[in-house]
């Protein structure tokens, strides 16, 4: 079972309140922790956009978007670490179809 591999995107909005050197760490973070369980197809930062509604009481922040292919087990894994990662206010993932 572990050989099926699947298509994801997953996109995630970190805290403007960092700072960049924080910003970019958590992103390269994010980036290492894909790679050693999938491949990375495309890494999309949108950079720093304004909110539709405030998140914590913050009006702004650093989104990116990353697809890559992955086992489905990791997802699991990546959602856990993306709740409990200080910095990031919302992330999202989702299994693209073939």
């Amino acid at each position: 079972m572990s050989g099926v591999k699947n298509s994801y995107e997953t996109v995630f909005i970190l805290s403007t309140k960092l700072g960049e050197d924080a910003i970019a760490s958590l992103v390269q973070k994010f980036k290492d922790l894909i790679e050693a369980h999938g491949t990375i197809d495309t890494v999309d930062e949108w950079g720093k956009r304004r909110l539709a509604y405030p998140i914590q009481k913050q009006e702004e922040g650093y989104y990116t978007l990353i697809s890559f292919t992955s086992a489905p087990e990791f997802t699991a894994e990546l959602d856990r670490i993306f709740k409990i990662t200080d910095g990031v206010l919302r992330s999202l993932i989702i299994r693209k179809d073939s």
